[in-house]
């Protein structure tokens, strides 16, 4: 839960809106390659369902929680794992739209991690001082 009493560092908002900018992202990519870009059957796919999962999270984002950071940079892997499978397993368009989960998953990653190491840091120096 974050402080209420002192405002977020200008690192902790950038790592914020980068974590939700880049999952709002990888949520609409799902949806759309799924659905209308590419989908594995004519008329959309049932794939189209792996967008869920990554709805679960954006509250816990926008309100700063650690918890959620943690969890979230765990939640990405499996969408790495399917886009490098179908970014060499199939040709264009879906290997281009692959490319672009796999560098959404790992913006996400890279977000929800640097997040954490700014918001832990402060506690852990402090402990090492004690």
């Amino acid at each position: 839960m974050p402080n209420t009493s002192t405002p977020a560092s200008p690192a902790i908002r950038l790592t914020r809106a980068l974590a939700v900018a880049s999952l709002l992202a990888l949520i609409a990519l799902c949806l759309a390659w799924e659905l209308w870009l590419a989908p594995l059957h004519a008329g959309g796919s049932w794939l189209a369902f792996k967008a869920l999962p990554l709805a679960l999270p954006l509250a816990g984002l926008l309100k700063l929680r650690l918890y959620t950071y943690r969890w979230t940079s765990l939640l990405v892997w499996p969408y790495v794992l399917e886009g490098l499978t179908r970014v060499f397993g199939s040709a264009a368009p879906q290997n281009w739209l692959a490319a672009g989960e796999v560098a959404l998953s790992l913006l996400l990653f890279t977000a929800c991690v640097a997040h954490i190491r700014l918001r832990l840091g402060p506690r852990k120096s402090r402990k090492a001082q004690a």
